[in-house]
């Protein structure tokens, strides 16, 4: 293999995590696809080698740091290009990931990368998030929901909490000053059945990124009222 992976190797090592070379070779794999890809369709601003491996793959792949041992299914909700989802899957075989993204387009984009790098562990769903969370299929079916997605964290529960089974969790990736957006969403996450720990802050190494994980555990089931009809989430936050 050409590309350096020391990078990611030594970082995850840091975080006592270590994948294969097997599953170095998938991500290999799922970088090639990714940047051919974007060559015809919008996937990512971010296609440098070394910036994919930073700000893609050891961001996605930093949950190994805070990921509950009573996970068995994971559910990647507004997974665009497949981040988390998609490393999350390579690195962790024995879990279940359903990937969710409103734009079909980037759902065959990733049913390609999950058939040529061979995930039997990933189904792939084609719809928008409010949708999820009123279908029976998904709703309170997860014991893990994780989110990338940039949207405040009121808005970004209301989408995911729904999802989640009592007593599982919500877990979403953030950067900057996260203290307004927390608290301006406690109550909004109380009313979709959901606590919110104390954010867990990090940098990733080597860089002057730094990120916080956002914890909220599934207290109790989510009102049916929850979540709303389309738009209504990021348009009006509950508060």
């Amino acid at each position: 293999m050409s590309r350096d992976y020391s990078y990611l190797i030594n970082t995850l090592g840091n975080w006592n995590f270590e994948l294969s070379e097997h599953q170095i070779e998938q991500l290999d794999k799922y970088y090639e696809l990714l940047i051919e890809k974007n060559k015809v369709m919008n996937l990512t601003a971010i296609t440098e080698f070394d910036e994919v491996i930073v700000k893609h793959f050891a961001d996605s792949l930093s949950i190994c740091t805070v990921l509950p041992e009573d996970v068995n299914t994971v559910c990647d909700l507004g997974t665009g290009a497949g981040f988390p989802g998609i490393p999350m899957a390579i690195a962790y075989p024995n879990l279940q990931f359903t990937l969710i993204d409103s734009l079909n387009k980037r759902i065959k984009f990733l049913q390609e990368v999950v058939d040529a790098i061979g995930l039997t562990n990933v189904t792939l769903v084609h719809a928008r998030a409010e949708e999820a969370g009123r279908d029976k299929k998904f709703r309170e079916q997860f014991d893990l929901v994780v989110s990338r997605a940039v949207a405040n964290i009121a808005t970004l529960s209301e989408y995911c909490l729904p999802l989640v089974k009592v007593n599982g969790y919500f877990i979403s990736f953030k950067s900057g000053d996260i203290d307004n957006e927390i608290n301006e969403s406690g109550k909004a996450i109380n009313k979709l059945g959901g606590n919110l720990n104390k954010p867990i802050l990090f940098s990733l190494p080597d860089t002057d990124i730094s990120r916080s994980f956002l914890v909220i555990n599934k207290e109790k089931n989510t009102p049916k009222a929850y979540p709303r009809k389309a738009g209504t989430p990021s348009k009006e936050p509950l508060k």
